[in-house]
């Protein structure tokens, strides 16, 4: 048998993945299982928005549409990213992909390849070092330390620059840290990437969910950083539509078109019908994400004091998304139910098994130390989850 490509040897498992998968066992065996893993908020879809995918089904808008989006959603993309952003596209600037992810995806392979190095601040959102990897670039890692609120260190930044980085990628707030960079943080960015001249991919994703300063698109500031800049974001968190798998990028044309061409030769189009449902996400009522975000907002700081106040963990509070990285480096070397804490990936594993809580490892976002907690769950779970963290490393 002739061997797998060294491509795919080159990447890991999505850590995220096989821990909702051992959760999901759980479930399916009868078990009490509480799970903090979930990237995904717990709300349901709003009703208009599944309205308009029912509607298109009924009316038959159930074929192809072009491969980079319908025009009807390229058009609500633009108006909303001038109306929050304050950035003006035209639809050529636009593509819609599967899910956030997707256009990632074609971003990085568009801009990327052999030779090249991408800046990934640490912690990262486990796809994308290995997003990088699948392009032949090297990943270059940051770390961004707690103390300083997991926001990248201007020396550290520029210290990791060479002639041969090509691009950063970077996001406010941040998966797995919750992290916010303010407006002058950004601008230092988008000045050395613009001294430098090298891309910056902006996920965007989390920008409805914001609890402490504000939402600023690191491409606002001026014309020579926005294009550079590949703007990325979705329906999944804003809208509670992770199962749709809707997202779009926002770049100069040459790179859309890049982007297209991989996707008209892999997925072509989203899925029509879901389509439809978008362009109500954006042109239609958006109470529904405030409301989710003040939920939000109690639930973290409930999960931010109970932690704290657990004898040997702690954790910062974060300024958005919906998550926690709560440091547990202080257990190290303890023996608990028999078993010593040597790393996050032994602690989760046998809180997981002990506990039936779930967690994900620090290890899966290049931060070991910790492990991330997700408050995207009832207030319920969240605190009988807690006290089973609290009786475990008792």
């Amino acid at each position: 048998m002739k061997k797998l490509s060294a491509r795919t040897n080159r990447l890991s498992p999505s850590m995220t993945l096989a821990i909702s998968a051992k959760f999901k066992t759980l479930v399916r065996e009868g078990k009490d299982a509480i799970n903090f893993s979930v990237g995904e908020p717990d709300f349901d879809t709003p009703r208009h928005i599944c309205e308009a995918a029912i509607e298109a089904i009924n009316c038959g808008f159930t074929r192809y549409t072009t491969a980079s989006g319908i025009p009807e959603l390229k058009e609500a993309i633009c108006n909303k990213l001038k109306e929050d952003n304050g950035l003006d596209y035209t639809p050529k600037n636009i593509i819609v992909g599967t899910g956030a992810k997707q256009p990632l995806f074609n971003a990085f392979l568009s801009l990327c390849e052999d030779g090249d190095e991408v800046i990934v601040p640490t912690p990262y959102w486990v796809s994308y070092s290995e997003m990088v990897k699948v392009t032949d670039a090297t990943p270059v890692y940051v770390v961004c330390q707690e103390e300083n609120d997991f926001k990248m260190d201007l020396h550290d930044l520029k210290q990791a620059i060479t002639p041969r980085t090509k691009a950063i990628i970077f996001s406010s707030p941040v998966n797995p840290t919750g992290a916010i960079y303010t407006a002058d943080e950004m601008k230092v960015i988008a000045e050395l990437a613009v001294e430098h001249d090298f891309y910056v991919i902006a996920d965007e994703i989390y920008e409805k969910l914001i609890y402490d300063g504000e939402h600023v698109s690191i491409a606002s500031f001026g014309a020579e950083i926005k294009k550079r800049t590949v703007v990325v974001n979705g329906m999944s968190k804003a809208y509670a539509m992770t199962g749709w798998r809707m997202g779009y990028a926002a770049a100069p044309t040459e790179i859309i078109a890049a982007m297209n061409k991989l996707q008209g030769h892999s997925t072509s189009n989203p899925t029509s019908f879901v389509q439809k449902a978008a362009v109500a996400s954006l042109t239609g009522p958006k109470d529904s994400i405030e409301s989710m975000r003040q939920q939000f907002e109690k639930r973290r700081n409930f999960m931010v004091k109970t932690i704290n106040d657990i004898p040997g963990l702690s954790c910062r509070k974060p300024g958005g998304a919906f998550y926690v990285m709560m440091n547990i480096k202080a257990l190290f070397g303890r023996e608990i139910n028999g078993v010593v804490i040597e790393d996050s990936l032994s602690f989760a594993t046998e809180l997981l098994e002990k506990t039936f809580v779930a967690v994900v490892p620090g290890s899966a976002f290049g931060a070991e130390g910790y492990v991330r907690l997700s408050y995207a769950n009832s207030m319920e779970n969240i605190a009988e989850g807690l006290r089973r963290i609290a009786d475990f490393v008792k």
